[in-house]
């Protein structure tokens, strides 16, 4: 049986195998757990994925208030926890999706708080990166462009390698 290390391990287990259906919040919580346990996932590891999943779609208010023109261009600065938690790598990566207007402020804003809501002491660019990807294909609307997923995606699985400098 496999006992998984963290959460991240669940959710990217469940971002694998269902993906492709049509909205994860359809699924009963009980029948996840239950897959998820016949999967080897264990039960405080299971729990915890699904309320990260939950607080995912439960967006403050005030986040989604701060995506107005004017911040487009303000300089974001990270607290002491998130610069622990986010490498310069991440912070960077973030910072260059923002540029390209793959991310709006208030998109990056959800990445960082879903980031901060791992248990992880720090994050690697590619865990940054499945975030990133279950935070935008839980929010498609905020895509400005759909073809930005299907990038993001192709990123992730290694399908393109992109080198920042």
């Amino acid at each position: 049986m496999k006992h998984s290390e963290n959460i991240l391990d669940v959710l990217m287990y469940l971002f694998d195998n269902y993906v492709d259906s049509d909205n994860i919040d359809d699924y009963d919580h009980d029948v996840l757990r239950q897959q998820l346990h016949k999967a080897g996932f264990v039960t405080t590891e299971i729990s915890k994925a699904l309320n990260w999943l939950d607080d995912l779609v439960d967006v403050p208010q005030a986040v989604e208030s701060r995506d107005r023109e004017p911040l487009q261009h303000a300089i974001r600065h990270y607290s002491a926890e998130e610069v622990e938690k986010l490498s310069t790598e991440c912070q960077g990566f973030l910072l260059f999706l923002q540029q390209l207007g793959v991310l709006s402020p208030a998109m990056r804003e959800r990445v960082i708080d879903r980031a901060m809501a791992l248990e992880s002491e720090q994050l690697t660019l590619d865990e940054l990166k499945w975030v990133l990807l279950m935070v935008l294909f839980n929010h498609p609307e905020q895509a400005k462009n759909p073809s930005q997923l299907h990038w993001l995606e192709n990123l992730i699985y290694g399908e393109n390698n992109l080198t920042l400098h």
